[in-house]
């Protein structure tokens, strides 16, 4: 993919989400959510994702890889939770750049694989590795 195009498409996608879709997403009941703590701030720092629980691992596709604000926050400390069906569970985050994540999305929810193929500019495969 050409870099303008990489570029644009990576700020457009940082844009719409952080304006408009998460603050909605956030607050809509049924939503998972990924909670990080801030690399700089420590403060934690709640993210709408798509993804599901398989046995102990939850598993999603990061659209920008390292370049997603939380990755960057999973690499400065990997100790996340994720909320499931309403329930809050605890884990270690794993990005998994050896996993092909263009099969890791068709094991996903639909509709968000979808969104995530179509803005992705590098994905790349996360594994939490559920504590409870």
């Amino acid at each position: 993919m050409a870099t303008a195009t990489k570029s644009w498409r990576l700020r457009f996608d940082h844009l719409f989400h952080r304006r408009l879709a998460n603050p909605i997403a956030t607050r809509t009941p049924g939503q998972i959510l990924l909670e990080t703590l801030g690399r700089k701030s420590g403060q934690p720092r709640q993210t709408p994702v798509g993804g599901k629980i398989d046995g102990a691992h939850f598993w999603m596709v990061s659209n920008h890889g390292d370049q997603s604000d939380y990755v960057r926050n999973i690499k400065a400390n990997p100790a996340v939770r994720v909320r499931v069906g309403g329930t809050w569970h605890n884990g270690i985050a794993r990005p998994m750049p050896e996993d092909d994540a263009l099969a890791r999305l068709k094991t996903l929810p639909r509709m968000n694989s979808a969104v995530v193929r179509a803005l992705g500019t590098n994905l790349l495969t996360i594994r939490i590795d559920l504590t409870t």
